[in-house]
């Protein structure tokens, strides 16, 4: 009884505030706010305001709730076990039974550069030192030829 007075009496101060704010000639905001005021009233006539005071106060339920969490205690902590035996025994055997893996390689690389052995070359934005081609900014020069610049 006594939650379901506090919903209705924040909800009645949440309307209030509302219309102040509509007053003020700020609609979408008092609308808003007006939103915001009803939900603790829609709670309490949908019932949920009821079964949520009867799930706290009430100790088997605590109890449920700490089973659960021992359960995801235990869960969570044989897993970083279980990574942790695999991770120091396992990498070093995978790495020297599997074959070599693919190069990594540029995200602008060319498909001729994914080949077997082939790796990219650097370019002028990579390698500052490397010599720029001639035709380096033709595009760049066709581009402002275009729009008259």
């Amino acid at each position: 009884m006594l939650a379901e007075t506090i919903c209705a009496a924040v909800s009645a101060a949440g309307l209030g505030i509302a219309a102040l704010t509509a007053y003020r000639r700020r609609f979408l905001a008092a609308t808003r706010i007006a939103a915001y005021a009803l939900v603790p009233v829609a709670l309490v006539m949908t019932g949920l305001v009821e079964w949520v005071s009867g799930i706290v106060f009430n100790p088997t339920v605590w109890a449920g709730f700490g089973l659960l969490g021992l359960a995801w205690l235990l869960l969570v902590t044989t897993r970083r076990v279980e990574r942790r035996r695999l991770g120091t025994s396992e990498k070093p055997a995978k790495a020297a039974k599997g074959s070599p893996g693919r190069e990594a390689v540029a995200p602008a690389a060319s498909a001729p550069s994914l080949g077997a052995g082939s790796r990219p070359q650097p370019t002028a934005r990579q390698n500052p030192s490397a010599a720029a081609p001639a035709d380096d900014f033709s595009d760049i020069e066709a581009i402002l030829k275009k729009h008259g610049i």
